[in-house]
C-alpha cells in the first residue's frame, strides 16, 4: 500500500510545487520508489513541469485530467487509471519509468465552484460523498497498490478539492517561508486540518458510504523551511528572526535542511529538471542545493515510512 502524503499551504509563493516535484524525483532516484504525483491545482503548474507545454495541452484536450474525478459527483463516469499519464521531466525522461501524474486543468477551479454549490439526495451523505471522491477513485482504480508513494500537490486553499487530497492522505507536508505571515499561517492551517476538516469527515463518516482509501487523522510530517534568503554570516536578520520563532514553535516539526532561496532552483523547474541533474551548475552546484533537497528527501521519507 502506498503511503499517501498533501503538500499543503493556503499561501502562494512558498515553494509548494517545487518542493512536491523534487520529493517525488528523489525518492525515484535516491530511493527507487515508484511515486504517483496528483496535481490538485487548477493552476497545473506540476503538470506543465512533469508532461512540457505540448503534453499538458493533450491531456488538457482530451479530457485526461484530475477533473474527471470530481465530475462524477456532478454524474459524469468516474474516470479508470486512463487519467495517469507518464512523465517526461529530467534528462531523457530519466524518471518517467518510476514517477507518473495524475495532471490538473484550468476547468479544475470551475469544478470547485460547482461541487459546492452541488448536492445529492441526504444533506450528509453528500457531503460525504463529495469529499471522498478521491478516496473513491484510488479504491475503484486499486493505485495505490502500484506505487510506494502518492503526493497531492494541493492549490493554495483548504476548500472541497483539497478536502479530497487531506481524505485520502496519511500525512501532510507544510512548505514555509520565514516571513511573519507563516508564524500565524502555519498554526491556522494546522489547527484547520485537524479540528476542521479531519473532524468535519470524521462526523460525516458515520452517514456515509465505508471508503477503505479514507484516512481518519491526517498527521502532520513537518514544516519544509523554503526560500530562505543567506546573508554573508547566516541568514538575513529578518528571515533569522523568524526562522528562531517557528524553531521555538515546531521543534522537531520543522524539517531540516532549510532551502536555500536561489535562481537556480526557479530555472530548474523552467527547464522541467530536477536540482539532482545539476549538480554541475554554479547556481545549483556550487551552492549546494542538490545536496540540500537530497537529505531533505531523506528526511522526509523516513517520516512518512513512520505514519
Amino acid at each position: 500500500m502506498a503511503v499517501r502524503a498533501s503538500v499543503i499551504n493556503f499561501k502562494g509563493g512558498v515553494g509548494k510545487t517545487t518542493l512536491a516535484f523534487n520529493l517525488a524525483a528523489g525518492l525515484a532516484r535516491f530511493h527507487e520508489s515508484r511515486v504517483l504525483l496528483v496535481d490538485m491545482d487548477h493552476q497545473s503548474s506540476l503538470s506543465i513541469v512533469c508532461l512540457g507545454t505540448d503534453g499538458w495541452n493533450d491531456v488538457a484536450d482530451r479530457g485526461a485530467t484530475v477533473t474527471g474525478i470530481f465530475r462524477n459527483f456532478l454524474g459524469d463516469r468516474l474516470p479508470n487509471s486512463e487519467i495517469v499519464s507518464p512523465t517526461g521531466f529530467g534528462r531523457h525522461g530519466a524518471y518517467s519509468e518510476l514517477v507518473q501524474i495524475v495532471p490538473a486543468n484550468l476547468d479544475l477551479d470551475d469544478i470547485e465552484i460547482e461541487l459546492t454549490s452541488s448536492h445529492q439526495g441526504n444533506a450528509i451523505q453528500s457531503e460525504w460523498n463529495k469529499r471522498t471522491l478521491m478516496c473513491r477513485w484510488l479504491e475503484e482504480t486499486k493505485l495505490d497498490e502500484e506505487y510506494d508513494y502518492i503526493l497531492f500537490d494541493c492549490a493554495p486553499a483548504t476548500k472541497i478539492v483539497t478536502q479530497n487530497a487531506i481524505a485520502a492522505s496519511h500525512g501532510y507536508i507544510i512548505p514555509v517561508v520565514p516571513e511573519a505571515v507563516m508564524e500565524r499561517g502555519a498554526p491556522h492551517l494546522h489547527n484547520m486540518v485537524q479540528s476542521g476538516i479531519d473532524q468535519r469527515l470524521q462526523a460525516l463518516e458515520s452517514m456515509g458510504r465505508y471508503r477503505s482509501m479514507y484516512v481518519r487523522e491526517t498527521q502532520l510530517v513537518g514544516l519544509v523551511v523554503t526560500r530562505i534568503q543567506v546573508a554573508r554570516n547566516g541568514y538575513t536578520i529578518d528571515h533569522t528572526q523568524h526562522l528562531n520563532s517557528l524553531q521555538r514553535r515546531w521543534k522537531r516539526r520543522l524539517v531540516q535542511p532549510y532551502i536555500k532561496q536561489g535562481a537556480g532552483i526557479g530555472e530548474a523547474m523552467t527547464d522541467r529538471v530536477p536540482v539532482y541533474d545539476l549538480s554541475g551548475t554554479q547556481n545549483i552546484g556550487k551552492r549546494g542545493i542538490h545536496l540540500q533537497f537530497k537529505k531533505l528527501v531523506k528526511t522526509l521519507k523516513d517520516r512518512l515510512d513512520e505514519l
